[in-house]
């Protein structure tokens, strides 16, 4: 077919393509159904089996036993209802971020959604944009980068003819192409199960709750076979008596809310941030904000509001002359970058002379040039690329806060890249970026947070420090034009300011600092910012950046408002703080209840629990505090392991619970005790030992904290003593009433003793 870059597609040719299947239908959705959320929420591993010990308990006709049931439907509505509301949330705003295409139908450019492209339409790409569809170039020349499907990070040039991927983006340049694939025949859809390259979220948190998950299904069904039998043995192969004490020991064993108590945290965190039009594109990069030490600002667009103005012009000899030849250039000049706009907004465009040779702008060259017919070459781009070291030697006199271009001059073609020696200056271009007015008090509050700022900028030192000196940001600065790859661990640490960085550079100190063992978010909305956003534990993009940076980010500002960022670094402390909490009073049972479910297995006594005294305990020690505190708000720094942390608060808790339960029910039969009275005792000092950890959690306490330890405890005493023959709990005489308080005693004591060797174990305090 022959394309026409004047007339595109007809309407009619259009449709005809949308009825044969040739449009660009998306192939995946941006969130999942909702019937894809009721199904994961609905049918988890733990759900499975919770309904399957339920069925064993309904078998026997002790239906009050199948009272945990009501935990798991409660706990997975909750969790289903609140993914289902951040989902609604992350659509509605992903609409604001969904990038366009720039297309050409019936003699007119209009923007259409991605999935409206179909094959053969003529479609425009510049600078900065992703290329969406395999295309083939029909007018123009560009640089593309190709990073995101094969890993190289060498800019090709494409010219008429070439075919340009899907998946990459302009670092420079602009052309027009026809499209040629669409949907599933893309080439990134191809090699979507191979070699594509994508960003992989680190999250530690789900590692460590997988891993818990695994050992959890590999144990739970050959020790409840075990235990089963060993109760068997115990009561004459009594059934019911056997199947109730095994099922409420597997019940105990199984974190049933910890899952979906975490997803439901971090849904919320998703709505709380989509208040301050913060679109969440990655769940789990929340877990990464919690933990970022040091952030790596691109100043242009984060820093300043990105929309820069000519201050004034130096030249060296002429400044009308300066100006024409200014003019000149821009005419063929085809970047539309923010300082391009400036430029011809100040001086205009005039075409005198035709172009033999034009190279956009290039974040990695740092400079445009542009030859004319019997006029040479003329250059415009940084001064530390383009001049000789005397004529840098004509910066020092000029203001620091400006960012300053040179635009030189070569009688000479350019062959390549590789400039020419005879380059003369001809002047100097001073342009100015406004600082937003709430940078100052915002990069105050991330120093106050603990968390440290590096400037990485591609321009030069001089402007940056200015710059990151006016917003309260004071540091060594370095050129980076010299520096090698292999003195980057020298210097990563101890500069502030990194001037004149290329994409690959930029990208290479993110790595070092992450070996480093720092916690690296990064903020950007340009092409040259994509490599370091890629690499970066949390990425964060302006919404009026670069359809490159935008999709490669986890975190987009939809306003580009740098003020949100505080919002966005509490909001991932908080989460992640509170999941840790909450996460402990979960393992607290799994662990006692493992560990005694391998005892009782091995030695000849009956399993003390049944499965409706595990839904009383859990309910006030585990359900209804875990949620209400995971809302609570917490800014400080996170530090240390997922699972270290979460052990830290319930290992010492359910080891003395579980030392408790094993001596109640060893010295119980030698002190003539019931089975019912054991029980009892167990029951009361799980609690007790639980309300101990609460208690210890909620410290420094506040009125909230006050009223919820008070609610928890009144009620389950109540429940206790008012409701014993519901919960198979013996009637508390003068004798059992003393057992509680020696119980009471010297479970404050081990409590106590426990956490303190702890402590000391990893010579940490609380």
């Amino acid at each position: 077919m022959k394309h026409s870059l004047e007339k595109g597609l007809t309407k009619k040719e259009v449709l005809n393509r949308i009825q044969n299947h040739q449009s660009n239908e998306e192939q995946v959705e941006a969130t999942k159904t909702i019937p894809r959320i009721i199904f994961d929420n609905t049918f988890t591993l733990f759900n499975i089996l919770n309904f399957v010990l339920a069925f064993f308990v309904f078998l026997t006709g002790s239906y009050k036993n199948l009272l945990f049931l009501g935990v798991v439907i409660c706990n997975t509505c909750i969790s289903t209802f609140q993914e289902i509301r951040s989902k609604k949330v992350v659509d509605k705003l992903s609409l604001l971020a969904t990038s366009k295409a720039t297309v050409k139908r019936d003699g007119e450019k209009k923007e259409i959604s991605l999935s409206e492209i179909v094959v053969d339409d003529i479609i425009y790409y510049e600078l900065g944009n992703q290329v969406v569809v395999d295309s083939v170039v029909l007018d123009g020349d560009c640089e593309v980068n190709e990073a995101f499907i094969t890993g190289e990070t060498e800019p090709i040039h494409k010219i008429k003819g070439d075919l340009i991927l899907s998946g990459s983006f302009l670092v420079s340049g602009s052309c027009t192409c026809y499209v040629k694939h669409v949907g599933s025949e893309n080439y990134t859809s191809k090699i979507s199960k191979g070699a594509r390259i994508i960003k992989k979220t680190d999250s530690e948190m789900m590692k460590s709750l997988k891993q818990l998950i695994k050992i959890i299904s590999i144990c739970i069904i050959p020790l409840g076979l075990l235990l089963f039998y060993r109760q068997l043995q115990i009561t004459n192969f009594d059934y019911k008596e056997s199947v109730i004490p095994t099922v409420a020991a597997l019940i105990g064993m199984i974190p049933e809310g910890l899952i979906l108590l975490t997803s439901t945290v971090l849904a919320v965190s998703i709505v709380r941030l989509s208040k301050y039009k913060v679109l969440v594109q990655d769940l789990y990069c929340i877990e990464a904000l919690a933990h970022v030490d040091t952030l790596c600002l691109d100043k242009t667009g984060t820093i300043t509001e990105g929309s820069m103005e000519v201050e004034k012009i130096v030249p060296k000899k002429s400044s009308k002359e300066m100006k024409e030849y200014l003019q000149m250039f821009l005419h063929h000049v085809p970047s539309k970058n923010a300082t391009y706009e400036a430029l011809k907004k100040e001086f205009g465009t005039k075409k005198e002379y035709e172009a033999e040779t034009v190279y956009p702008f290039s974040s990695d060259r740092k400079w445009s040039a542009v030859t004319l017919k019997e006029k040479g070459t003329y250059f415009l781009g940084a001064p530390e690329r383009l001049l000789k070291k005397e004529d840098l030697k004509e910066l020092e006199s000029i203001e620091t806060h400006y960012r300053v271009l040179a635009f030189c001059h070569s009688k000479k073609k350019l062959e390549g890249k590789m400039l020419p020696k005879d380059m003369e200056l001809i002047g100097f271009v001073l342009l100015s970026d406004k600082i937003r007015p709430t940078a100052k008090a915002t990069l105050a509050f991330f120093k106050k947070q603990g968390v440290e700022i590096k400037f990485i900028s591609g321009d030069s030192v001089s402007t940056v420090t200015s710059i990151a000196e006016t917003v309260g940001i004071k540091g060594k600065g370095i050129d980076m034009t010299d520096v090698k790859k292999k003195d980057l661990e020298k210097i990563v640490e101890e500069y502030t300011i990194f001037g004149r960085v290329d994409p690959e550079s930029k990208r290479d100190l993110i790595l070092e600092l992450k070996k480093k063992g720092h916690k690296v978010a990064m903020t950007g909305d340009g092409v040259n910012d994509v490599l370091a956003l890629k690499e970066a534990d949390c990425s964060i993009a302006m919404n009026s950046g670069t359809d490159a940076a935008r999709n490669v980010s986890e975190l987009v500002l939809l306003d580009s408002n740098f003020d949100a960022l505080p919002k966005v670094l509490e909001e991932g402390r908080r989460t992640i703080h509170n999941i840790e909490r909450s996460a402990a009073f979960f393992l607290v049972k799994t662990i006692y209840a493992s560990i005694l479910a391998v005892f009782f297995a091995i030695f000849p006594y009956p399993y003390p629990f049944l499965p409706i005294q595990m839904s009383l305990t859990s309910m006030f020690t585990i359900g209804i505090p875990s949620f209400i505190l995971a809302l609570e708000p917490n800014k400080t720094i996170v530090k240390g392991s997922f699972l270290k942390n979460v052990l830290k608060r319930s290992l010492p808790t359910a080891l003395a619970i579980t030392f408790h339960i094993i001596l109640i029910s060893i010295i119980g039969p030698k002190l003539y005790l019931t089975d019912i009275e054991i029980s009892t005792l167990c029951v009361f000092s799980a609690a007790y030992l639980a309300f101990l950890l609460l208690f210890r959690t909620c410290v420094p306490f506040n009125l909230l904290k006050k009223l919820l330890c008070g609610f928890l405890v009144i009620g389950y005493i109540l429940a206790f003593v008012f409701l014993k023959e519901f919960y198979s709990l013996s009637p508390i005489d003068l004798s059992l009433f003393l057992w509680m308080f020696v119980i009471s005693f010297l479970g404050l004591l081990l409590f106590q003793l426990n956490y303190k060797i702890y402590e000391l174990f990893f010579n940490e305090k609380r």
